[in-house]
């Protein structure tokens, strides 16, 4: 589904030159769940942010679906990211003035689908992540778990091809983690393909493996059996 092959990133002002990425190759499978670790500032957001083709790299191969990303002007990467793209977010990017229902909606708005097949699909999707009574509500009226199943539902609705998930757990506390990282579980299991930066340990033990990054590359790769740890070097 994804392959990424010598991938660069360099950030220029006009006194400094940084490297961010340095000759990335990663393989993502469709129905991989995978998660990318690694201290502050080693590069993982960054991917994550060309994958989801909100920035682009300075070099390099990235296909999704056989299709070459690097290169792509504004309107293709648009049109793409809403074809195949749901993410999620640590601060849940909900917008405080619009119901839960309307910030469901907006992505299938954007999408040109029609109100009456909107309705059932954000009913549909609150129904299964257990928030219908809570769609005339407001993202301030909610807990940190319930808005974040509105993210997901948000992210979900579009039926994307792969969710991209920056910390989804950072900015709640361990029960409401955790159901969010069970969530995050039954669709992968659902045939999910999931790509998840994160800090936690614990959260990327739902993973099936861990990359490890460490000044902009990737240095080891680990497979994840819940208990049973296996490396690559």
């Amino acid at each position: 589904m994804i392959t990424i092959q010598n991938l660069t990133k360099i950030f220029r002002t006009e006194e400094l030159e940084t490297s961010a990425l340095s000759g990335i190759n990663l393989q993502i499978n469709e129905g991989d769940f995978l998660s990318i670790m690694g201290p502050s500032g080693c590069g993982k957001s960054t991917l994550l942010n060309i994958i989801g083709l909100l920035d682009s790299a300075s070099d390099g191969s990235y296909t999704l679906s056989n299709q070459e990303m690097i290169g792509l002007k504004e309107k293709g990467r648009s049109s793409v990211r809403k074809e195949n793209i749901g993410f999620i977010f640590q601060n849940f990017n909900l917008i405080d003035e619009l119901s839960v229902y309307d910030n469901i909606e907006l992505p299938l708005i954007y999408n040109n689908v029609k109100a009456s097949e909107r309705k059932l699909k954000v009913e549909a999707i609150a129904e299964k992540l257990n928030i219908t009574h809570r769609l005339k509500h407001y993202p301030q009226q909610l807990s940190g778990g319930q808005q974040q199943r509105v993210a997901v539902a948000r992210a979900l609705i579009n039926d994307p091809k792969i969710i991209l998930a920056d910390e989804p757990t950072g900015n709640l506390d361990s029960k409401n983690g955790n159901e969010v990282m069970e969530l995050l579980t039954d669709l992968h299991a659902k045939g999910a393909t999931i790509l998840m930066v994160t800090h936690s340990d614990y959260d990327a033990s739902f993973s099936q493996r861990t990359i490890l990054m460490k000044d902009g590359v990737v240095f080891s790769e680990k497979m994840n059996q819940r208990n049973v740890d296996v490396f690559k070097i």
